[in-house]
């Protein structure tokens, strides 16, 4: 245990009652003399008269001590004893420095009774003469009462004091000069935020200087006079509000050129030039700049203050100094430390305040104060002036102080929430107002006044308690001292013991400013700025964000980019997501297979020509990410490539089969290789020699034959551990006559193996294990699960008391809970859809020092925000359990992609050897089959999905890429369907699915067009009865669609006069046929018009009734087909004539795409095509630039006008009149139609074929005897 560890080591059993302080005390058998372990006297223990957050019990070692441990005990026989405290300690008993541990104020934890012990070893041991313990929590059944011990060591140490002018200097003898280890190390302690600590100089000009530079430590590093001016320097900040009057320890190690700074906990390694082999020095001096003439050179202050321990390469310099050997003494240097009555006061809370008494002048006022704050806003002192003059406010506001008296302001200085000290000077006399800050002039204000200024009864600091309500300003949040009120200094120690004035909330003797952004939590080049209370993180431009920026906006991978549904173009992509690696720019090419493709700076095809006395010629490759994110993007995907060409005559590459390389090649490893594109690795052969079809059979490169003759050797290397190229040295292009060109494409990577990386967990029991997560300051975890289980754990690791947990806890509802020593915290996320509906579900979860978050899919983020001065490490100890927990019902389902800190698990490595753990989780459609657009079809994979674009007139990886073609007049695609008996049986699954059945019950057609030609033929589609659809613009550039489907009646004509379409901007249109309901649909670009439909379906209300009956008699003489009528549309021939100028594209009818067919699988597709049909863009223009992002034209402003038999009053209306007039004749002709259609039907199919003479001239066929080819019962669609 503690106390037999330390038992020699007790501190305070030996100590007279003397030794011992408290602020109060309940009685003399109470008092703190009393309050050693183990004893009984008097009451047996300290108790205060009142049990309150202001108590403290005080001891004197009597001198400093190394504390190292302590020990508690309530008051014996009694309900009384602390349950948490915290401590303090100091050198002189003044200005106290509060104990702290994981970057926050420590409390410790008490005791549960009056008797039992409560041992807590120190992590981090104390050197102090005086130690305060203050109770934080007591018995609520009892009072504060206590009993303690200290254990701990005497401890040793030289100091000395430098008064702002004096200084040691130590000269080496030449041999410790030599040598290549310099070590500084010491401790530091002063009242003035600069001054030049350490100056060490070097035989060639080059120098050292430590600088304390407003409260931070600045070292300086000079490489000499005989460089360019400032070539090399180093400058090294760390530290911050180290003038607080306590120790702070120095360490400086230099090696060589490579040095290690050290201030506290913190340390910085750095390097100087490396063209210097070292870095000497052979005099040293502490407290400033030895010589005054070398003084003179720095306009920098010495050092005021005291050092302690100083020692340089182990040599004692501070008993050097006090023998006075080795060593020179400039100024009055004393071995001791005097130290100035310090008594700050800390305003910590919205609470605080300190009321003091007005001296009541009659004939002026005065006050003056030092504060230091982070907060740019908050209340100095305020006073209800003598005689009801009105009220007086000094305030911070925006960072400068401000007084306001009435009418009168004054404003001076700025940026004073720097955290350093300020002073404030104000003064009133005789109608003079002046306020000043910091003693300079500059920083002063001035006015006049008519108003008599002089202090009223109370004047109160930092906050103003009787004027509460009406307070127009914030409380003030930081530390004062050196106050005074009417030239008369104010004694907080008075104060403390309620001798004077009264105060609220105040920490009197101490300063508890800290700086929140030392170390920063602000990750990844976050800017950090703070409060009293809190800090902040600015995360613009750093590509990150988050209370700590922590988490990227940026996908890792062009496959996680691609499954949001984007199309080609540059991203950046984030590879290790909230890892150290920066975000890099690369192309992602977003085919069947998503390609990342990473750039260089040297991808055209160079010449090389022989050149005398020239050797060899050097290539190297720079790319658009540095080596870290190279080696992270290539270890990521499942396969990378690059591609290399050389060029030859009379160049010899290889020089195989025997010879030493000429020209070889690095990658990443910085190996040589010898082999090129296309050959294993290690192999010194080029892509002919593996395929053994080389110039010369005995050579294996095409280049190494040596011909007189341009020949090439080019291929692809795509052994991921040797790419990308870095460098090429060629050699053999110093003869006459050789000549030689390479290239080196782009490294080409695709696949991801994280994003797919899943487990399937089929038993409750089921669980995989990982290595410990260390997240202590920062944690981010992030995977998909799917499931169709009311609840189970996702994953939990436990420390011996901290723990992380993400867990199913209902249906509709993910809890990420968490402890890091403050108690256990969650934070929930309710879901108004179920999660166990076995489709992919997204959660994110991160705790950091300011917060923890969860996210559940797209719904808004939940945050629990931190509590203040609370446990801010993470400590865990036991294995990441994945699927299961400790006494918790496991998980069934998949999870995919579990992420953390950017590092992803190998769940389905690890599953193939877990039982109860399959690796891999099929069935992704249920949740990414909306990606399939355009009657694309989702179709699973075992690590993903892909769409069939078959069935849809758009191609690409969704089925969103357009195939258009430019049109010229005298090209058309003609496209001719075939009844299913006429198939090949063995036809394959391609041919076969560009058929469709012709017993149709509707037609939809789609397609998108650029013109402007009017008039024009757009659309056709016929059957041999020549009943037909034509879609056409008219002379005006009105849309039209004629419908012929009675070869015995007029062609019926459905107009869209909206607006002329044929303006050179793309449009859609979608005609839909469903029975007895025609919809034809046009949308237009938003580049041309915007179009009001309100208005447009007001004003053609009419024209849609007129329409409807229309519609409604097509559809009944639809059945009334006339045999004997041969007469063809004349101006659809003529338009036909005329051609087709401009752009066609997605053209779709039915499941049929006859554009995409004639342009991808012409050979497969019954199409003719007239004319060069060439593949081509409609919706934007081909980019220059073949990594330039994809541009995608935006269609808007749909105008839609549907027709279909409404039960409307209009509608009945119509239909009455129709069937009146036609009811008679439509049943005799329907009953004489039918008889005649079973004859014909039986003639029909004796006849082989019609004959030429009976078959009607076909205006667009190029061959005359087409006609004669096809069925009675084909159709022909023509564009």
């Amino acid at each position: 245990s503690i106390s037999n560890e330390f038992e020699k080591c007790q501190l305070v059993s030996a100590l007279p009652q003397i030794s011992f302080y408290s602020s109060s005390q309940f009685s003399n058998s109470h008092s703190p003399g009393f309050a050693k372990l183990n004893r009984r006297d008097g009451a047996g223990g300290w108790s205060p008269l009142e049990s309150n957050k202001y108590q403290w019990l005080e001891i004197d070692l009597g001198e400093r001590t190394e504390i190292t441990a302590i020990a508690t005990q309530g008051r014996y026989g009694s309900s009384d004893w602390v349950t948490s405290y915290s401590i303090m300690f100091s050198d002189t008993g003044r200005n106290w420095k509060q104990y702290r541990q994981e970057d926050s104020i420590w409390a410790f934890s008490g005791n549960t009774n009056a008797d039992s012990v409560v041992h807590y070893k120190l992590l981090q041991p104390v050197i102090a003469r005086f130690l305060r313990v203050v109770p934080l929590d007591w018995n609520p059944n009892g009072r504060i009462g206590m009993r303690l011990e200290v254990y701990g060591c005497s401890y040793q140490s030289d100091v000395a004091s430098f008064d702002g002018s004096s200084s040691l200097l130590y000269r080496f003898n030449q041999n410790s000069s030599q040598t290549v280890k310099y070590v500084i190390s010491m401790k530091f302690k002063t009242l003035q935020k600069s001054g030049i600590i350490i100056h060490g100089e070097g035989p060639h000009g080059n120098s050292l200087t430590l600088e304390l530079y407003k409260g931070q430590l600045l070292l300086h590093i000079k490489t000499g006079t005989t460089f360019p001016l400032n070539y090399g320097n180093v400058m090294v900040k760390l530290g911050s509000l180290l003038d607080d009057q306590h120790w702070h320890y120095v360490g400086i190690e230099c090696t060589n050129r490579h040095f290690n700074f050290t201030v506290d906990k913190s340390t910085q390694q750095f390097q100087i030039n490396a063209d210097f082999t070292r870095f000497e020095i052979n005099e040293i001096s502490f407290g400033g700049v030895f010589s005054r003439e070398k003084s003179g050179m720095f306009s920098k202050r010495s050092f005021h203050g005291c050092l302690e321990n100083l020692f340089y390469n182990d040599v004692n310099v501070i008993s050097l100094a006090k023998q006075k050997r080795q060593m020179s003494i400039m100024g009055n240097v004393t071995f001791g430390c005097s130290e100035p009555a310090n008594v700050p006061v800390t305003f910590a809370g919205s609470e605080s305040f300190l009321q003091l008494s007005g001296a009541q002048q009659k004939d002026s006022m005065s006050s003056s104060l030092q504060f230091r704050t982070w907060n740019k806003e908050g209340l100095l002192l305020t006073t209800e002036l003598y005689r009801d003059a009105g009220s007086l406010w000094i305030h911070l506001s925006e960072g400068k102080v401000k007084l306001q008296i009435s009418n009168i302001f004054l404003v001076t200085g700025s940026g004073l929430n720097d955290g350093q000290w300020h002073s404030v000077d104000f003064n009133a006399r005789k109608g003079r107002l002046s306020l000043t800050v910091d003693k300079e002039m500059s920083s002063s204000g001035h006015a006049n006044s008519l108003l008599h200024v002089a202090s009223g009864n109370h004047v109160f600091l930092g906050g103003n308690f009787q004027n509460e309500c009406r307070n127009p300003f914030h409380v003030f949040q930081g530390c004062m001292r050196l106050m005074s009120v009417d030239n008369i200094a104010i004694d907080l120690i008075q104060v403390q013991q309620s001798l004077t004035g009264n105060y609220s909330d105040l920490q009197i003797d101490l300063c508890g400013i800290i700086d929140r952004c030392l170390p920063s939590h602000c990750e990844h080049g976050g800017k950090c700025t703070q409060s009293w209370n809190t800090f902040y993180c600015n995360c613009t431009s750093s590509g990150y964000i988050g209370a700590t920026c922590h988490s990227s906006i940026y996908e890792q991978s062009c496959e996680a980019y691609k499954h949001k549904g984007k199309t080609s173009g540059f991203y950046f992509i984030d590879v290790d997501g909230s890892g150290p690696l920066n975000p890099q720019k690369v192309y992602c090419n977003m085919t069947d297979k998503t390609w990342m493709v990473i750039q260089h700076n040297n991808t055209e095809l160079t010449k090389l020509k022989s050149s005398s006395g020239i050797t060899q010629h050097l290539a190297y490759f720079n790319y658009s990410a540095n080596m870290e994110q190279l080696r992270a993007i290539i270890n990521q995907a499942e396969y990378c490539e690059q591609e290399l060409f050389y060029h030859c005559k009379k160049s010899r590459l290889l020089n195989t089969p025997d010879g030493a390389s000429f020209t070889w090649w690095m990658g990443r490893t910085e190996e040589v290789q010898t082999y090129w594109g296309g050959a294993r690795p290690g192999s010194q052969k080029c892509s002919c020699g593996m395929q053994g079809d080389c110039l010369n059979s005995s050579h294996y490169c095409n280049c190494d034959a040596d011909k007189n003759e341009w020949t090439n050797d080019s291929g692809i290397l795509s052994f991921k551990e040797h790419l990308p190229v870095t460098k090429i040295a060629f050699g053999d292009i110093n003869r006459v006559g050789s000549e030689a060109a390479y290239k080196v494409g782009h490294l080409q990577c695709h696949g991801d193996k994280n994003f797919w990386n899943a487990a399937f967990f089929n038993k409750e029991t089921s669980y995989l294990h990982f290595p410990t997560f260390h997240g202590e300051l920062s944690a981010d975890i992030s995977f998909l699960f799917k499931t169709t289980a009311f609840l189970g754990v996702f994953l939990e690791n436990l420390g011996i008391k901290d723990f992380i947990r993400i867990e199913l806890s209902s249906s509709s509802e993910v809890v990420f809970s968490y402890d890091v020593g403050n108690g256990p915290f969650e934070v929930r996320v309710k879901t108004p859809t179920p999660l166990n509906d076995n489709q992919w579900h997204y959660v994110r979860a991160e705790r950091n020092v300011k917060e923890a978050l969860l996210q559940v899919d797209q719904l808004p983020v939940r945050t629990q925000k931190a509590p203040k001065n609370g446990h801010i490490h993470l400590q865990l100890n036991s294995q990441l359990f994945v699927g299961t927990a400790s006494r918790q019902k496991g998980f069934l389902g998949c999870i995919r992609s579990l992420q953390l800190n950017g590092v992803t698990l190998d769940l389905e490595e690890r599953a193939k050897i877990t039982p109860g753990v399959k690796p891999g989780c099929p069935g992704h459609c249920s949740s990414y089959g909306r990606l399939c657009q355009n009657e694309g079809k989702c179709m699973e994979k075992y690590n993903g999905f892909s769409c069939d674009c078959t069935f849809s007139a758009f191609t690409g990886p969704f089925c969103t890429k357009e195939v258009s073609a430019y049109f010229k007049p005298g090209m058309s695609v003609a496209y001719t369907f075939k009844e299913p008996h006429e198939l090949d049986k063995n036809a394959s699954s391609q041919s076969s699915s560009i058929y469709s059945d012709l017993t149709l019950r509707g037609e939809s057609i789609a397609f998108s067009f650029r013109t402007t030609q009017a008039p024009v033929l757009l659309f056709y589609v016929s059957t041999y009865y020549q009943e037909y659809l034509a879609v056409l613009l008219n002379r005006n550039g009105y849309l039209e669609v004629k419908y012929k489907l009675q070869n015995e009646k007029d062609v019926e004509v459905f107009k869209v006069n909206t607006r002329n379409i044929a303006n050179g901007q793309l449009h859609k249109v979608v005609i839909k046929r469903q029975a007895e309901a025609l919809t034809v649909q046009v949308i237009f670009s938003r580049q041309m018009y915007k179009h009001d439909s309100e208005v447009l379906v007001h004003s053609t209300l009419f024209l849609l009734i007129i329409i409807i009956v229309i519609i409604i008699i097509i559809i009944i003489m639809f059945i009334l087909l006339f045999l004997d009528s041969s007469d063809f549309d004349p101006e659809v021939s003529r338009l036909n004539a005329l051609g087709f100028s401009g752009c066609l594209s997605g053209v779709q009818f039915n499941s049929i795409a006859p554009l995409k067919a004639a342009l991808l699988h012409p050979s497969s597709s019954p199409v003719t095509v007239r004319g060069q049909l060439v593949e081509s863009q409609c919706g934007a223009s081909s980019p220059s630039n073949p990594f330039a992002a994809e541009t995608t034209h935006s269609l808007s402003d749909c105008v839609k006008i549907k027709v279909q038999p409404l039960i409307t009053r209009y509608v009945l209306l119509a239909g009455v009149i129709a069937v009146v007039i036609f009811v008679i004749f439509c049943t005799l002709a329907i009953m004489a139609r039918f008889l005649y259609r079973r004859k014909e039907t039986f003639q029909s199919r004796e006849a082989k074929g019609p004959k030429p003479d009976e078959s009607p001239d076909f205006p667009f066929n190029n061959e005359p005897n087409s006609q004669n080819m096809q069925s009675e019962n084909q159709k022909e669609f023509l564009m």
